[in-house]
């Protein structure tokens, strides 16, 4: 089964985020657990726990159907020992949120070099930076995400999510989010049958589909390679609507969270309605 939802929004509490997802028809949903945009949060209250377990309850959605997102700031691949520190403090608070709040998954942008580092030197601080927040943490899955190739990120070549994966100490705990408009702006065609099985062979050869658990759906703005990470609605963008369809209908992708970052989400409801529309 599709798990289709959105990145809803989080405002007010944690709890209020399910049923926005179920206002929308979502199957499955992404959230941020604290400010993306701030290194310091406020604890989970017991209280915000308790709801928030509750309206999971209420409106039928269980811990696979859900994709937090960690915060913008975090860069485990920084160059800076004091920054990479700063950074893995944060990651593993995410990651503690994760698990008080009875959730599976952290999504997470895997790092930049910043021009100051090599992309493999960058790639082993990532994978330290995971495996010593796996230590200090206890069930949560890092679910890596690829990358548009902008400025100086890692991850916009499946090779690197393997790389990463290959360092990583727990394999059980580590994991894959693919974004559909990083993955065709980076140079990763979806637009016929036969590019988006090329593309998705080569995922299986880099990263694998066992790794899967997750998905962006985003059609693009930029052009097929530009680099440029900018989303659009469904059908509106370069990707066009064909790629979706091919998603819906390929079995290797069901029962994981399949998010919407579209531009206008007063359309999530109908967005989702399509992507319904689209399986065979």
């Amino acid at each position: 089964m599709k798990l289709i939802g959105a990145h809803v929004s989080a405002a007010g509490g944690v709890f209020k985020s399910p049923k926005n997802a179920h206002d929308i028809g979502a199957k499955g949903f992404a959230l941020f657990t604290k400010n993306q945009k701030r290194w310091e949060a406020k604890p989970l209250t017991e209280s915000d726990i308790s709801k928030f377990k509750s309206e999971m309850k209420k409106y039928g959605f269980s811990a696979k159907d859900v994709l937090p997102h960690d915060s913008y700031l975090i860069n485990l691949g920084n160059a800076d020992p004091e920054k990479r520190e700063k950074s893995l403090a944060a990651f593993i608070d995410e990651l503690e949120r994760v698990e008080q709040l009875g959730l599976i998954y952290l999504n997470a942008h895997p790092g930049s070099h910043l021009k100051e580092i090599s992309e493999e030197q960058c790639i082993q601080y990532i994978a330290e930076g995971i495996n010593k927040a796996l230590s200090a943490t206890k069930t949560a899955v890092v679910v890596l995400e690829n990358t548009a190739g902008q400025g100086t990120n890692i991850g916009y070549k499946f090779e690197h999510l393997g790389a990463i994966i290959n360092l990583v100490e727990d394999k059980n705990r580590i994991a894959v989010c693919i974004d559909t408009c990083h993955a065709f702006v980076a140079g990763y065609d979806l637009r016929t049958k036969e590019a988006y099985e090329q593309t998705m062979a080569q995922f299986e050869e880099h990263v694998g589909f066992k790794y899967l658990k997750g998905m962006h759906l985003n059609d693009s703005k930029g052009e097929f390679g530009s680099k440029k990470d900018r989303h659009h609605s469904l059908g509106a963008g370069f990707i066009g609507i064909d790629a979706f369809k091919f998603l819906m209908n390929d079995e290797r992708i069901d029962d994981i969270p399949m998010v919407l970052e579209t531009v206008d989400p007063s359309i999530w409801g109908k967005e989702i309605e399509l992507l319904y529309s689209l399986i065979d």
